[in-house]
């Protein structure tokens, strides 16, 4: 038997209940596809909140040191901790493994009722940069030290025009860091016969950082994908890369979505666009998502901990297992994926859904956590 290791975090508030019922489903769609021929060796690890009562750290050294060798891993939403340590524990394992690429594809599941009149056409993965601009998280509060004396050296030293009372933050892009991005896009698109990458940025305002993306990106395709790739107009074969300033980029998501199928984004924008595409889907309860670097794929639902539902077998379980089915395309066991896919839009279809997507849905009924997954799993 083939088996691939999974590193897996619980996660906090509704965490625990989502993978009890996702989980199951992976398994299932596995051992449906392959038989007795593969199998996933799930390996728990603590983080967050249970991680605290156990060890009294958020992120246990056992845990990083873990992933730190690892080359899969799934998680469920953790918590902040207030007043203390980490200032985020998603964006610190994000930075300690390097994870700079959060990869998203938005793709419309038959049975969904969208906002937008042709949702069907949307089918896109954005490429967002994870470490850089505004989240690198150099900002200081207004009126304290520290903002006084950037503000002052600013004002001094390049006669900058800043109120003395601002909150000021530093907005770092390279080309280093936009390169590796672009490049895992570029490689994406021609691996999976994706026809367009499009890069997203605001250039045209700030012309040094996120104009600075652009020109990177365009770099890195004369420099390393000669012959692979063709700009926009020009007469050829290859993927087309081609470029868009984010809030057109937004309005052509609305009224011409089929024209664009991979976006590569500084880390702001892809914040925002990822999640107005996934709107446009039918919400975050379907939407899947991975954090990669080079060595670590980590595979987790684009949701947070939604405390107020904790516990109440209300969660969707859907981001996660589509998540897990996302990790399964990743190692190459596309039928598996396939299959869980079809389970989900089935379930659509029957029209047997959680709260979230019975409120979206004429004629739902509405189903807890645990009997949604037992839908996939029946589906399967």
């Amino acid at each position: 038997m083939a088996t691939k290791t999974i590193y897996y975090i619980e996660g906090d508030g509704i965490g625990p209940e989502v993978w009890k019922a996702g989980r199951p489903v992976l398994d299932a769609a596995v051992a449906k596809a392959y038989g007795s021929d593969k199998a996933l060796d799930w390996q728990l690890l603590l983080a967050g909140e249970k991680a605290y009562a156990e060890t009294g750290e958020h992120l246990p050294k056992a845990t990083m040191e873990t992933l730190a060798k690892a080359d899969l891993a799934m998680k469920g939403p953790l918590n902040t901790p207030v007043g203390e340590g980490f200032r985020s524990l998603n964006v610190t394992m994000r930075q300690v493994f390097d994870l700079y690429a959060c990869i998203r594809p938005i793709k419309y599941f038959k049975g969904i009722e969208s906002p937008v009149k042709r949702p069907d056409l949307v089918d896109m993965v954005v490429f967002r940069e994870n470490t850089e601009d505004v989240y690198a998280g150099i900002e200081y509060q207004s009126a304290t030290p520290e903002a006084k004396k950037l503000i002052e050296f600013l004002v001094e030293e390049f006669g900058a025009k800043i109120d003395p009372t601002a909150g000021i933050g530093i907005k770092p892009i390279t080309p280093a860091g936009s390169k590796r991005l672009v490049k895992k896009a570029l490689d994406y698109a021609i691996a999976e016969g994706k026809p367009s990458v499009t890069l997203v940025h605001k250039g045209n305002i700030m012309k040094y950082t996120e104009g600075g993306f652009r020109a990177w990106g365009y770099e890195l395709a004369d420099e390393e994908y000669a012959g692979k790739i063709i700009r926009e107009g020009e007469k050829g074969a290859g993927v087309i890369l081609k470029d868009r300033i984010a809030d057109a980029m937004f309005q052509n998501a609305l009224m011409y979505p089929e024209q664009y199928s991979v976006l590569a984004t500084t880390n702001l924008n892809g914040d925002y666009i990822s999640d107005a595409l996934a709107a446009q889907v039918g919400g975050l309860g379907l939407a899947p998502g991975v954090n990669m670097g080079d060595n670590l794929a980590l595979f987790e639902p684009t949701h947070g901990t939604a405390p107020t539902i904790a516990g109440k077998d209300m969660a969707n379980p859907g981001s996660l297992i589509l998540s897990g089915a996302m990790m399964l395309e990743h190692i190459g066991w596309h039928e598996a994926a396939a299959l869980i896919h079809k389970a989900v839009e089935a379930a659509l279809t029957d029209k047997k859904v959680t709260v979230d997507l019975a409120a979206q849905i004429n004629g739902a009924t509405q189903v807890g956590c645990q009997e949604f997954g037992d839908i996939l799993l029946n589906n399967l």
